[in-house]
């Protein structure tokens, strides 16, 4: 999730030389034709929606998120073993631990509930990530996440999978911006049906099960009007295999308009609900990230430049 205690602290720092400037308008240039030419969106497959920020979690703090995702307009008929997404509620629990003040691990837990299948353990993830540690000072946050797992092929595609994703943000005054360019190695595939065509396979795996590194990338943009809340929006972005990008129609597009809580130090709030473009992505999901964190260095909360 998006660093909320972060930022707000963050918030208050003037911006140095040409380099935030240089970003922020290259950026700016970014999320207007993202909006404008719309591309794609898988959004981890709608079990966690989040555009991560680059700081890692301080040391000895755990952050525990409930991620909360109804899809209100989805797919309606099964479609290559995978059931439909419509009115299908996703219940994410993400476990977040820093280790150092430049690295982190966190675990996830993905359910699905949809009447008249009863709530689904959907599979499980670890995510290792690390940052260029805040001593460096560099004008931009950078850090890298790795995160592998599984998921049960009624609910994903493919079902092992390693994502490896960059990550790039900046405070700008009351603006902050992220992005997180994200590519994914689709470690094991479901196999197309059996009765397929050598053409009809062909697009299988090209079009909904690519079998080698696709792309997407994700970016958010917010303003705190206020310091306790801020608005903005997310954009997740699904491409298709490197080198070879599925059309446009096959392709899946989101845009969440979202809000930020500060309620308390200890907590995080994200909400927003979000719009699929193409045919190939879920149309309307409305979403709620509500996380907390628990402190076992006995300093208090927020103290640290480190905590997220």
């Amino acid at each position: 999730m998006v660093s909320l205690r972060h930022r707000r602290m963050k918030m208050e720092l003037p911006i140095r030389g040409a380099v935030g400037i240089v970003m922020r308008v290259l950026f700016y240039s970014f999320m207007c034709l993202a909006l404008l030419y719309p591309t794609s969106a898988r959004s981890q497959d709608n079990y966690e929606i989040q555009v991560y920020p680059s700081e890692t979690m301080a040391p000895k703090t755990l952050l525990v998120e409930l991620h909360s995702n109804f899809t209100v307009d989805g797919s309606t008929t099964t479609q290559f073993g995978m059931l439909p997404t419509r009115h299908q509620e996703h219940e994410t629990i993400e476990l977040t631990e820093g280790i150092n003040d430049w690295f982190e691990i966190g675990f996830y837990i993905f359910t699905a509930e949809r009447s008249g299948n009863g709530v689904q353990w959907v599979g499980d993830h670890i995510r290792p990530r690390v940052r260029i540690p805040p001593r460096w000072r560099w004008p931009v946050g950078v850090s890298l996440s790795s995160e592998f797992g599984y998921a049960r092929p009624a609910f994903s595609n493919p079902t092992w999978s390693w994502q490896i994703m960059p990550i790039v943000d900046q405070t700008v005054g009351r603006w902050y911006w992220a992005v997180n360019t994200t590519m994914v190695w689709n470690a094991h595939v479901v196999p197309a049906p059996a009765n397929s065509t050598p053409e009809e396979k062909q697009a299988y795996y090209h079009n909904v099960a690519p079998r080698g590194v696709t792309f997407g990338p994700a970016a958010t943009l917010t303003y705190a009007p206020s310091k306790y809340f801020d608005i903005g929006v997310e954009y997740y972005s699904y491409y298709g295999q490197l080198g070879s990008f599925v059309s446009l129609h096959n392709q899946q597009q989101q845009v969440f308009p979202v809000v930020n809580l500060f309620v308390s130090p200890k907590w995080e709030i994200n909400v927003g609900a979000g719009w699929g473009a193409t045919a190939g992505t879920d149309h309307l999901i409305v979403k709620c990230i509500i996380g907390r964190y628990f402190d076992w260095s006995h300093h208090r909360p927020g103290s640290s430049n480190n905590v997220r």
